[in-house]
């Protein structure tokens, strides 16, 4: 399995990635970045997790002009897209429909000997993060069982480049986080093998939720009003911790009341008010694991006047008090510590033994 990319008119790609197509259990994750600057303006940043039979791409691009991007895959894989910003056109090779991004959806595309073309419009920052698998970790993922997806199991055996379904669906608040986990991992090794193939597992779960969720079960929402929950949404993740009220953000996104409520709750699982507090949940989980914020420090950074409220949120999502999780954090930290420090106990005694030979 071998990816490349290139913007059109330039003589080199400035990324190209081989894999094995065979995932291999003791292989490593190997992360490389990468940052090319064609002018002052003109920049793509790319961070890749690489290990046999996966490839994990978080790219960011800005452009002062438009610029087309022509991407190639080797082989058969299967595509899992998470694209964060709009107005970016993709046109798939043997898919006669071309579509236009809406910021922050995703959806799962197979491809045998993938081409695409994306068109990307100036001045935006555009950001996509795909995780790419071969058919044989995939199998593996799913535990080989086919029937879950049939239609778009059939195109994998019958080897045909199709969506798992025709539209991206909104991400929810189990795939914002596990992107930002995935993004966000500090572990080496074998344990940040275990991680990051967890967290996709994990993610994968929650796409197959999210997109193969029967629409006649569903309310039907057209598409304007499908952006305008999607800008209340990211008018959250924004202000959470001085979040509007419903009538203040049903005025911000020109969208009644009622359409809001019902229409947020059918697109991303769970009701403003709980995904508000989500939101200040994992913001107080990460004060908590880098600060040496007490916790009334942290329950007045998050949004809450009251310290009781704070804890009694805090329990009621975690399971524990933030007092518990402070000091269960700390010995996690003073673990590690440890460990850290025979490491390089360890690899002295390798030098001296080495030196002694």
């Amino acid at each position: 399995m071998k990816l490349t990319s290139a913007i059109l008119g330039q003589p080199q790609a400035f990324i190209s990635i081989e894999t094995d197509d065979l995932y291999h259990s003791k292989s490593l994750f190997v992360e490389e970045n990468t940052i090319v600057k064609y002018d002052e303006d003109d920049t793509i940043t790319i961070r890749n997790q690489i290990t046999e039979g996966i490839l994990i791409l978080d790219t960011q691009m800005y452009f002062s002009k438009p610029q087309t991007i022509q991407t190639k895959i080797t082989g058969e894989s299967i595509v899992m897209n998470f694209i964060c910003s709009n107005n970016l056109e993709t046109h798939v090779d043997q898919l006669e429909k071309e579509s236009f991004s809406i910021e922050n959806t995703h959806n799962i595309l197979y491809a045998s000997q993938l081409k695409a073309t994306f068109k990307i419009p100036a001045l935006e920052e555009i950001n996509c993060l795909s995780i790419i698998l071969s058919p044989d970790f995939y199998s593996k993922l799913i535990n080989e069982d086919w029937e879950l997806h049939q239609k778009f199991s059939k195109n994998i055996c019958q080897k045909k480049t199709g969506y798992l379904t025709p539209k991206y669906a909104p991400f929810n608040s189990g795939i914002q986080w596990v992107l930002h986990e995935i993004k966000n991992c500090k572990y080496e090794g074998s344990i940040k093998k275990m991680y990051l193939e967890a967290k996709i597992k994990e993610l994968l779960i929650f796409q197959l939720d999210s997109l193969m969720e029967k629409t006649e079960n569903k309310p039907q929402i057209d598409e304007e009003d499908v952006s305008k929950l999607l800008m209340a949404k990211s008018i959250l993740e924004k202000n959470f911790t001085n979040a509007p009220s419903l009538a203040e953000l049903s005025r911000l996104v020109s969208l009644n009341e009622f359409k809001l409520k019902k229409g947020f709750k059918s697109c991303f699982k769970t009701t403003i008010k709980s995904y508000v507090t989500q939101l200040r949940m994992e913001y107080a989980k990460d004060l908590f694991k880098n600060e040496s914020s007490n916790v009334g420090e942290v329950a007045y950074k998050c949004g809450y006047k009251d310290v009781s409220h704070f804890s009694a949120a805090f329990k009621i999502f975690y399971g524990f008090t933030p007092a518990s999780f402070r000091k269960i954090n700390l010995g996690a930290k003073m673990y590690l510590l440890y460990w850290d420090f025979f490491d390089v106990l360890y690899l002295d005694f390798l030098s001296i033994d080495y030196c002694l030979i």
